[in-house]
């Protein structure tokens, strides 16, 4: 397999023109700065984070610490691949150049289902979130106005799109900083008696549920992070990609650590961790309602209507753009590569449709169908992660040897971070075997895995047989050819 890549002198992968079609390049360093931040802050953190807190108790600070640490090594393992090949596949194109066709296929169509899966399950959270609001219309009626909205939105030009993430992020951006400052003056006792560590220490102590809580929340914590790889993609369709996508991760790390842990840490410190409160309106509504802010759960629906909405909107995007790069890398149906004016526009539809088929199946079969569907999101993320480490450990020493000029972001601690990266993803694998519901998910998604593995190497064997075909053709044309000037 080739593992060369022909380069316009701005940046821009050629691979970009696959199938003769080209995508637009309409972004630019703003929406790929909130997008970045954005991706990573969704409905998991204002209200999924509440689980783990329920399920580890303050200690859920030291589950954002590890899982915020290991999504910098994994944003940074991205940023330096993306800054040196920019393409609208990311990890997956990177994957099949550097491992094989199975790997391409594997990360790149586990990745595209999880999207798909969280597109059904934001869609159906906020049409509920609507109906109590607007309650004349079914909260699957709102969920049918939402898809159509959000695809119609992603049929049109790359800005839109850009443009609605960067409002999106602006507002949960705004509300998490607007929170860290009001949690830090409750701490120090501005709206009333300052807490002191008696919420750290009293209920049960700083672990109160022990290991076994810390395990049951590491999943939780995990997936709130999903989203990020969204950047990588959409740095292909910039103006600017390699300096783009650069710069975008360079910002987001410190944030995302410091949006995290930060507000756990102001969470478990205000109120204590087993308030019924925490796990049912959520740890942000909690908090404000302690402080005494007015209208607080209003507020914080508004905010978690808005992550949501703006999860569906990246959702869509990365799943069409990941349909439309493997497809016209011969690993899934061509149509899907259809592009419309600059937009891959079967690929939208595609994946809105499945989308809107998974919210379908959460209302007719939510504890089979649907169940086994997130499942298998929940665990894909960490598919992916697994082939960005091993992907990167290989891309860098070829890059190293082959082009060091494209190293403008470079892991850090290379290659002793990757390993470690890598060794805390078997480890989460690990401890999620040891439980009944974790061993459920995982035979789910090694079910899926296989497959797509098994299709993908078989594509790689015949590309391979293929090519073998053409270089005997064309030794036996030129062996012809020889013969025939010499017997002229």
């Amino acid at each position: 397999m080739s593992r060369t890549s022909t380069r316009t002198p701005e940046g821009t992968p050629q691979a970009a023109q696959e199938g003769g079609a080209v995508l637009s390049h309409g972004l630019k360093q703003r929406h790929l700065s909130m997008i970045a931040l954005g991706g990573v802050i969704g409905a998991g953190l204002f209200v999924g984070s509440g689980v783990g807190i329920a399920a580890a108790g303050p200690a859920v600070v030291l589950l954002f610490v590890g899982a915020g640490a290991l999504v910098m090594l994994i944003m940074r393992m991205l940023g330096e691949m993306s800054a040196a090949r920019p393409s609208t596949g990311s990890f997956s194109v990177h994957a099949e150049e550097e491992i094989g066709s199975w790997a391409g296929a594997t990360s790149g169509w586990m990745y595209w289902l999880m999207l798909c899966a969280g597109v059904a399950a934001e869609a159906t959270a906020a049409g509920t979130i609507m109906h109590t609001w607007v309650p004349f219309l079914p909260a699957y009626g709102w969920v049918a106005v939402f898809m159509v909205f959000f695809c119609a939105s992603n049929l049109t030009a790359v800005k839109n799109f850009g443009e609605f993430e960067f409002w999106f992020a602006a507002i949960k951006v705004t509300t998490i900083v607007a929170f860290l400052v009001l949690g830090v003056l409750g701490i120090l006792g501005v709206f009333g008696t300052a807490p002191g560590t008696s919420h750290l220490t009293g209920h049960g102590g700083f672990f109160p549920t022990g290991v076994g809580g810390l395990a049951a929340g590491l999943l939780t914590t995990i997936s709130g992070f999903a989203g990020l790889e969204t950047v990588t993609i959409a740095a292909a369709e910039s103006d600017r990609p390699s300096q783009n996508v650069a710069r975008a991760v360079r910002t987001a790390v410190w944030r995302i650590a410091v949006f995290y842990i930060g507000s756990m840490a102001v969470v478990v410190t205000l109120v204590p961790w087993n308030d019924p409160k925490v796990a049912t309106a959520g740890p942000y509504v909690t908090v404000l309602d302690h402080l005494g802010i007015p209208a607080a759960g209003t507020i914080m629906q508004i905010v978690v209507l808005v992550a949501l909405l703006s999860a569906m909107n990246a959702n869509i995007y990365g799943s069409s753009r990941m349909a439309y790069s493997l497809v016209n890398r011969g690993l899934g149906p061509r149509f899907l590569g259809r592009v419309t004016r600059g937009v891959p526009a079967a690929a939208v539809l595609a994946s809105c449709a499945f989308g809107f088929a998974a919210v379908i199946a959460g209302i007719v079969w939510p504890t089979t169908v649907f169940a086994w569907l997130l499942n298998i999101a929940g665990c894909s993320v960490l598919v992916v992660w697994s082939l960005v480490c091993l992907t990167q450990l290989r891309m860098r020493r070829r890059l190293e040897r082959e082009a060091p000029e494209l190293l403008s972001v470079r892991m850090w601690g290379f290659p002793v971070l990757t390993w470690v990266a890598f060794a805390a993803i078997l480890g989460i694998f690990a401890v999620m075997a040891a439980n009944a519901d974790g061993r459920q998910q995982l035979a789910g998604t090694a079910v899926v895995v296989a497959a797509l593995a098994t299709a993908g190497h078989l594509k790689q064997r015949r590309d391979r047989r293929d090519g073998v075909a053409s270089t005997s053709d064309s030794t036996s044309s030129t062996s012809t050819s020889s013969s025939s000037s010499d017997a002229g």
